[in-house]
């Protein structure tokens, strides 16, 4: 069995507190901690300190203004599948979270936690006496990157299964220190580095998300398909999140599409709107973006199954996707999510 190693835990009764938290040496934040805690029983991250940011209330509320839906950063994400406003406005994204892992696991983790979650390679998530048999990786002790040994990175791939789909819908996040706050777009909250993966600075801390009204589903057709061997509870191998926009025409204005679990960050496909902008989204549209997206993509033998069969899965997801916000039935089977 493994053991979690001694911690203080710090309950804050407000953001300023955790804010002072933060500066303790070794301090981490958890919320629904289901990254952080099996993490530290592996001894693949370290914390002296924990700060508990369940304690402070109204960080998991979920409400519309007038120009977007607004998620506290500790709402779960079991709150989030059972609100009828999401599902109704932003099916994409009730679809992604309710592929994140397991109804136990939905009723613990929150979305601000996903959207922050460890980069993940099979290097790295073991225990420790198994890492240390082969010699620790760049990651963690080492100095190799036992996926790629002659590169200078780290490829541990990002593990998130709302962030490709939330960015694809143009999201912004919240993020505040002892400076103020600041509302940034959640793609540039991200480094493609496995190790250094979050750009957000040590002292900050995620408290909201806001997705666009601009995004939901009056305005906007999306998709979010993930592949993975079971359906249920493992990570993502690769996920393509979709968002189209269309004009009165029924032809592109613009499209965004991100793929997951590809590299160490969600991964933009490059100039989607200008490969379909003015086009209708037919087969032979979505064709070049099928062709970028498996060109974008650079899965290595770092996760499940072949990196060569997923780079081809890539492709087959995003035409997949594509195909279902143009209405037809895609050609490859529909991933199950189960709730």
């Amino acid at each position: 069995m493994l053991r979690l190693p001694p911690v203080r835990i710090v309950r804050p009764g407000s953001i300023a507190e955790a804010l002072a938290a933060i500066e303790y040496d070794g301090a981490r934040l958890v919320a629904g901690g289901t990254d952080l805690w099996p993490n530290l029983k592996r001894r693949s991250q370290h914390a002296g300190v924990v700060i508990d940011l369940l304690s402070i209330p109204g960080l998991d509320e979920i409400r519309f203004d007038d120009a977007a839906l607004r998620i506290g950063a500790t709402a779960r994400l079991s709150t989030l599948l059972a609100h009828a406003a999401i599902r109704e406005q932003f099916p994409a994204l009730h679809r992604a979270v309710a592929s994140i892992s397991a109804p136990p696991l939905r009723n613990m983790a929150t979305i601000g936690g996903n959207l922050c979650v460890d980069t993940r390679c099979t290097f790295y998530n073991q225990t420790e006496e198994w890492r240390r048999s082969i010699g620790f990786c760049m990651k963690e002790r080492g100095e190799t990157c036992w996926v790629a040994t002659s590169s200078p990175r780290c490829w541990a791939h990002s593990a998130s299964d709302a962030a490709p789909i939330l960015c694809a819908l143009d999201a912004s996040v919240r993020l505040v220190s002892h400076r103020g706050d600041r509302v940034i777009p959640l793609a540039s909250m991200y480094r493609d580095d496995g190790i250094e993966f979050l750009a957000k600075e040590p002292d900050e801390i995620l408290t909201e998300i806001l997705v666009p009204l601009s995004s939901a589903a009056a305005h906007c057709r999306s998709a979010f398909w993930k592949l993975r061997r079971r359906h249920s509870v493992d990570f993502a191998v690769a996920s393509v999140a979709a968002a189209v926009w269309f004009d009165t025409q029924d032809c592109v204005e613009r499209a965004a599409v991100f793929l997951g679990a590809v590299s160490s960050s969600p991964m933009a496909v490059a100039n989607v709107s200008g490969l379909l902008h003015g086009k209708p989204l037919d087969p032979d549209n979505v064709e070049l973006v099928m062709a970028a997206a498996q060109k974008a993509a650079r899965p290595l033998d770092n996760t499940d199954f072949a990196a060569a069969w997923r780079n081809r899965m890539v492709r087959l997801y995003t035409g997949a996707a594509l195909d279902e916000i143009a209405g037809r039935t895609p050609s490859i089977a529909a991933p199950r999510h189960r709730r």
